[in-house]
């Protein structure tokens, strides 16, 4: 068996492996040992086919991954979680609020609220929009 294919193997292992933990680094240095492949085809001795690796590895790690990571991470879309998914969303007034406070529905949960505007009340079943949450208090404001 020539050596060249023991290192399409081992590079075909390290792309698989990649698919498991996503870090991008096991897939350069499958793109190393295509490098060290390369090598061993057009000849070179193992420590030529070991340099060859070592070089390709090197430069995918510190040329290719930071940008490739980059480019992949700015594609994912960016969605609000936990309370600043919140703000903006429409509920409902369940038990009547004002400075005091009270109580609205958003999203199937039952939260705490307080008029953005002093002196403003919202009855129950009126419709609001959460301005903002401070802790566990939805600011609303008169909804749609």
């Amino acid at each position: 068996m020539h050596i060249g294919l023991g290192w399409l193997g081992a590079a075909v292992l390290l792309a698989a492996g990649e698919a498991v933990g996503g870090e991008l680094v096991l897939l350069m240095l499958a793109g190393g040992a295509l490098g060290g492949s390369a090598a061993a085809f057009l000849g070179a001795p193992l420590w030529g086919q070991a340099l060859a690796f070592a070089l390709v590895s090197v430069i995918l790690l510190v040329g290719v991954r930071p940008l490739a990571r980059k480019r992949l991470l700015s594609a994912l879309p960016e969605n609000d979680t936990n309370t600043a998914a919140l703000t903006g969303r429409d509920g409902t007034v369940v038990e009547a609020v004002g400075s005091g406070g009270g109580l609205v529905e958003l999203g199937g949960d039952t939260w705490t609220a307080r008029p953005l505007l002093e002196g403003e009340t919202f009855e129950a079943g009126e419709k609001i929009l959460v301005h903002e949450i401070q802790g566990a208090t939805a600011i609303v404001v008169r909804g749609v």
